[in-house]
């Protein structure tokens, strides 16, 4: 990927009217290009660019989602472009049964809350080491950025059937990872317990 659209990416982008983010027990605001289920609850997550290594872990989170919990629907909210985005999400594994919108405008995002992040959002001291944690761990690292910014501020939102707001999470920096047990359980489902970790016994796995 070229140097100028990586750059691209650091470009401070044209202002959006950013609403507030809606309240847990408010209605879930509507748009054209986000339709909602009426007979199941939805999980929506509103990614940094492809590219980011935390969008790339949400979206896996997502993916992951979809197959254990089949009574609720999943949507990933990208500002990449199409064509980007697409080539991103075979990259990172497919999209199972996620629902990806494309919102290069931003226009879901600001009508969720979501504007542009600051410098410490992004830059934080706290970010850089868990951005190098992730990679070492879970071998998540930075792709190249093809479009979309990397100021974009990401957030998780779950909706009942009903259009109601029962958890939201706004992130207040860019590796700040939304708690999918909790937003499971906001719209009534048990969340699946999880797996032991392995016992490292004698020095071997």
């Amino acid at each position: 990927m070229s140097l100028a659209q990586e750059w691209e990416s650091l470009k401070t982008l044209p202002k959006k009217d950013i609403k507030p983010p809606p309240e847990i027990g408010a209605k879930a605001p509507t748009h054209p290009d986000l339709i909602l289920p009426t007979d199941k609850p939805t999980i929506i997550a509103f990614l940094r660019h492809c590219g980011c290594p935390f969008a790339e872990k949400t979206f896996k989170a997502l993916t992951k989602l979809s197959n254990d919990y089949k009574s609720i629907n999943f949507i990933a909210v990208s500002h990449s472009s199409s064509e980007a985005t697409e080539r991103w999400v075979v990259k990172v594994g497919g999209n199972w049964d996620v629902n990806v919108i494309i919102d290069e405008e931003r226009d879901l995002y600001a009508l969720f809350g979501l504007g542009m992040s600051t410098t410490w959002h992004l830059l934080s001291p706290v970010a850089l080491y868990n951005t190098l944690q992730l990679g070492k761990k879970e071998n998540i690292w930075n792709r190249p950025t093809e479009s979309g910014s990397r100021w974009q501020t990401a957030g998780a939102f779950a909706i009942d059937e009903n259009g109601f707001v029962r958890w939201r999470h706004i992130a207040a920096r860019s590796d700040d990872l939304s708690n999918w047990d909790a937003a499971v359980q906001s719209v009534g489902v048990t969340p699946k317990p999880k797996p032991p970790p392995p016992v490292l016994t004698h020095g071997f796995l």
